[in-house]
Parts: structure tokens; sequence; C-alpha cells
């Protein structure tokens, strides 16, 4: 089997190679948030790097989409997160919110003659 040697974009200029990426891990409760959605391994690297991109995209990226199951899970945890931070800060903007969820359901909703389409970001 060859090996994949594609550069995967983590977000705010950090890159890294696709076959080099050991572990993604979601950032969840206080600690996600301003450009921290997951911690990524990658082999010979003490640390994880912190990405701002999210698990699912990393691993889309990475040519893994057999490994992603429900793309608008994602969609839908981070329209929860955006709701409840906007929400917390006093400031939401429920046109943005409405716009947003009415994409998330016509992707989960099959049309006559259309199939189902992936989550839009």
């Amino acid at each position: 089997m060859a090996s994949d040697s594609r550069m995967v974009a983590l977000g705010f200029g950090k890159f890294a190679r696709a076959d080099r990426i050991f572990a993604l891990e979601r950032i969840t409760g206080e600690e996600r948030g301003d450009g921290r959605r997951t911690r990524v391994w990658i082999d010979g690297v003490t640390d994880p790097l912190i990405a701002s991109r999210t698990e699912i995209t990393i691993l889309r990226d990475m040519g893994q989409e057999s490994a992603v199951n429900a793309p608008e899970l994602d969609e839908a945890m981070d329209l929860a997160a955006r709701l409840a931070a906007a929400a917390e800060a006093g400031r939401v903007d429920l046109s943005d919110l409405g716009r947003r969820a009415r994409r998330l359901l016509a992707t989960t909703t099959p049309q006559e003659g259309r199939p189902r389409q992936p989550a839009l970001r």
C-alpha cells in the first residue's frame, strides 16, 4: 500500500502530512472555541497540535471519508456551540442561525428525485 504524504490543513497556517497523523480528538466543553476544535497527534511530535478545523473535516482531507459517519451531526453540534456562545455573549444573530439551521435541515431531508447532500460549511 502506498504512503499518503499529502498535506492536511489544520487551520491558522498549520499543516501536517496525512500519513503522520495518528489520532484526532474533538475538543469539548469550555476548552472548545476561539479556533480550538480538535487535538491532532502527529508521529514524532510530543504534544498534540490544536487545530481550528473539526476532526471530520480533517478526516475528509486525509481521504478517510469512510470514517466520517454523520457530517450532519458535526454541523448540528457546531451550530449548537455557536448558539450557546452567542447567547452567553448576549449577541445572537437569529437571521444567521436561522439560515444555517434551514441549510442543515435541507441536507438531512431527502427531496423527491434528489439524493441527500452533505452539509455545507
